[in-house]
């Protein structure tokens, strides 16, 4: 029987989350792993009818499969791991949507649904990030270390599409032209994922119309929201002398992209400054999260179409000063 995860809710920007605790059978040994309970739809047992599908170049489709009157993609999780997966009992398949995209993984099982928060997921130090680029972060659950997946790189893998991308000047995107902008706005940007900070860094400061500085989550953002807050404080100065507008993941180790946007919201000397929420979780069904902290803007990975919006919310507040 499908089983069905939305009755899952939690208060958004406590800097909680709900993590699903799968594993993956290998000969010896279990691998626990995690992914966000909000990117999963269903857990279903494998579906008796699939096809393989016209071109398997990467090796980690598992065939493809109708569900609920759409063609879903089986990504089998094992090989996308480059793990040797034994059966040892009937596997399930989990439906996800993110990005905008229903895709489903192959995995041995599934146990629970912990609650937790993201001070408790740390993430990996510089050895192990470079080992497994397909983790964000681990945690300790019942004496057990469960890894935290980086789902949105395996899709990005099977489809070029997925790839941070700017918009073209026929689209009416901003990154092909030069920004009608007086000085380069400053762009505080958190994420946890090396490739998504390296290529945001490079798509905004292409023609100069941005300067970012990048920190790897919520948690270092606001350190350096506060120290930047403290010296204005002492010359006298406006904040957007330091920085024009926060730019921020939802999912981080540490302090999320919601907690991070309603601390600054609360916050008396930082509460003007625009915060913008680029994710793989903003979509019509979550979008009410992020307004709900306040952010000013919300854009799903990985649409650059940001930009024009960074300017036009950094233009507005300029001559309402």
């Amino acid at each position: 029987m499908a089983q069905g995860t939305s009755n899952i809710l939690l208060e958004t920007g406590t800097n909680e989350v709900e993590i699903l605790e799968l594993f993956i059978d290998e000969e010896g040994y279990r691998g626990y792993y995690g992914v966000n309970v909000a990117k999963v739809i269903e857990i279903i047992p494998v579906p008796e009818k699939k096809i393989n599908p016209p071109d398997s170049r990467k090796g980690i489709v598992s065939g493809l499969f109708n569900h609920r009157n759409k063609v879903v993609v089986l990504i089998d999780l094992a090989l996308w791991l480059d793990k040797k997966r034994v059966e040892m009992k009937p596997c399930n398949v989990l439906i996800t949507e993110f990005n905008n995209v229903v895709t489903a993984f192959l995995v041995s099982g599934v146990t629970r649904i912990h609650r937790v928060t993201w001070q408790d997921i740390k993430p990996l130090d510089g050895y192990m990030e470079n080992v497994s680029d397909a983790v964000t972060g681990v945690i300790e659950l019942e004496n057990k270390l469960v890894f935290l997946l980086d789902l949105e790189k395996a899709i990005a893998e099977l489809n070029p599409e997925f790839a941070l991308k700017a918009p073209s000047e026929e689209e009416g995107g901003a990154g092909s032209i030069k920004l009608d902008l007086d000085k380069p706005i400053k762009v505080l940007h958190a994420d946890d994922s090396n490739v998504i900070r390296h290529n945001v860094k490079l798509r905004l400061e292409e023609h100069n119309n941005f300067i970012v500085h990048s920190v790897t989550n919520g948690e270092e953002a606001w350190r350096y929201l506060a120290e930047i807050e403290e010296q204005a404080r002492q010359n006298g100065s406006d904040i957007t002398e330091f920085v024009d507008v926060v730019l921020t993941d939802i999912e981080m180790p540490g302090m999320d992209g919601y907690h991070l946007c309603k601390k600054i919201k609360e916050d008396q000397g930082l509460s003007n400054v625009p915060v913008i929420l680029f994710s793989s979780l903003i979509n019509e069904k979550l979008i009410h999260k992020g307004q709900s902290v306040g952010a000013d803007g919300q854009f799903a990975k990985p649409d650059l179409g940001l930009m024009t919006f960074m300017r036009d919310l950094v233009q507005k507040r300029q001559k309402a000063a």
